[in-house]
């Protein structure tokens, strides 16, 4: 079977296999990845200058025999690609791409959970001691986590969220053992990967699927017993890119209360879809004004155009807080017209 040399790094093979693929369908894979990815992947090809008919021959066959293993993790699990790669590869190569898959693509722990619903993974850990359940609930899909944080007790939705927020990385041991018991629980696959889980981010991808009243109770409560880490989190919770998904009215609620220089210095840095739609919904009169001082404006540090895009989120929480606007949610949330 054909294999890649060795030495080469996963970006250099990623881009090989572009070049490999041809730009037409390099171009739709690219779609769907992040700008950072795209970026790093640019640089790679940009420095390859030549790829042997029989390099791509060997990369395009190694990512092929990479995705039939991803399919057998897929369908049965990783014991079960190993077997079934050892009888067509033989033993060493097997264990070479599922060591890679692991690696490269990230299969995590609680593999099994993050298949299950979510009412099966609560009846388990409900009664865990958070650390269990914050542990758990960082490697689930965000969706998944809301519900089951949003059926805890209020307490306890707290305290998880706190310990999800303040986790960096767990011992290996420690995943097993977990993993084990709920496997045992689920009678389903045990990945093998640890990666770290948990940190801020990883609760504000949670509350922002939960309903409004679990954000409320555990932000409010946060703020009594750890206002830098709801600080933190109210920061992350609704950036200035998330305009674009409020309504019209909204919109137009919001820039009724922003300062004008702090309109147009925030609008200095967005993105064409967020300056579209902002622009949308000022009058005509508005509309120049604020182009006109972008224009007089000149060069600005990104702390300021930073700092003018806060403000502006904290009074759309702000309103939010006062019903004024509804921020479109997960969970149970019901917009009553």
């Amino acid at each position: 079977m054909a294999r890649v040399k060795t030495g080469l790094s996963g970006k250099e093979k990623a881009a090989m296999l572009f070049i490999a693929l041809g730009p037409e369908i390099s171009a739709q894979v690219m779609r769907h990845l992040r700008d950072d990815e795209i970026e790093e992947l640019t640089l790679e090809i940009a420095n390859i200058n030549t790829v042997t008919s029989e390099d791509k021959n060997k990369i395009i066959d190694e990512f092929y025999q990479l995705c039939v293993a991803q399919e057998y993790i897929s369908e049965g699990g990783i014991e079960y690609a190993k077997e079934v790669l050892e009888k067509a590869l033989g033993t060493q190569r097997a264990i070479e791409i599922i060591n890679s898959l692991t690696t490269s693509l990230q299969v995590k722990p609680f593999d099994f959970a993050r298949k299950a619903d979510p009412a099966q993974v609560l009846n388990f850990i409900q009664n865990e001691h958070p650390q269990t359940i914050a542990l758990v609930l960082s490697y689930l899909k965000p969706e998944q986590a809301a519900i089951i944080l949003s059926s805890l007790p209020q307490d306890k939705q707290v305290d998880v969220a706190k310990r999800i927020a303040k986790l960096s990385s767990t011992s290996p041991e420690v995943i097993k053992e977990v993993e084990r018991i709920l496997e045992k629980k689920l009678s389903t696959l045990v990945s093998q990967d640890y990666t770290a889980a948990g940190g801020i981010q990883t609760i504000v991808d949670i509350l922002n699927a939960s309903d409004r009243g679990t954000e409320k109770n555990i932000l409010d409560s946060l703020e009594i017993n750890d206002v830098e880490l709801a600080e933190e989190i109210k920061k992350r919770m609704f950036v200035f890119e998330d305009i674009v998904i409020l309504d019209n009215r909204s919109i137009q609620r919001v820039l009724r209360e922003v300062d004008n220089h702090d309109l147009a210095l925030a609008l200095k840095g967005a993105s064409e879809e967020v300056a579209k739609v902002l622009y949308s919904n000022m009058s005509k009169r508005m509309s120049e004004m604020i182009q006109e001082d972008i224009q007089y404006m000149g060069p600005v540090r990104l702390k300021d155009v930073e700092d003018a895009q806060q403000r502006i989120v904290n009074i759309i929480r702000s309103l939010e807080d006062a019903g004024e606007i509804i921020i479109s949610r997960g969970g149970g949330d019901e917009i009553i017209v």
